[in-house]
């Protein structure tokens, strides 16, 4: 006869103590525009579905459909770049995307 085995629930749980909670996130609505999904689709169609981050002198291997894919902009629209000239887009892989943003997002506030 098989032995059960009980198993105990966490003891902790999470608790958000901040005052003011942060708004949800939400996708301004340019980016669910035709000719944003357009730009969007050009982009990723002009990189093969392959992220276009060069990483030690290689290309990054990561491509769709096996792994997710995104049209960035080069140069961010708010920080004055062309939001449908393909020029100004490259596809990345989740993390390129990921890392490429944070570190925008940290030269804005540093600067």
């Amino acid at each position: 006869m098989p032995i059960k085995l009980q198993v105990a629930r966490p003891g902790l749980t999470v608790h958000d103590a901040r005052s003011v909670k942060p708004a949800p996130k939400a996708a301004a609505p340019v980016y669910q525009s035709a000719a944003y999904l357009a730009w969007r689709d050009a982009v990723v169609r002009r990189a093969g579905g392959r992220c276009e981050a060069i990483d030690a002198g290689q290309r990054c291997p990561k491509a769709s459909p096996r792994h997710r894919v995104f049209a960035d902009h080069k140069r961010e629209v708010r920080d004055g770049g062309a939001v449908y000239d393909v020029d100004n887009g490259e596809c990345l892989c989740g993390a390129h995307h990921t890392r490429k943003t944070a570190v925008a997002r940290a030269s804005r506030r540093f600067a």
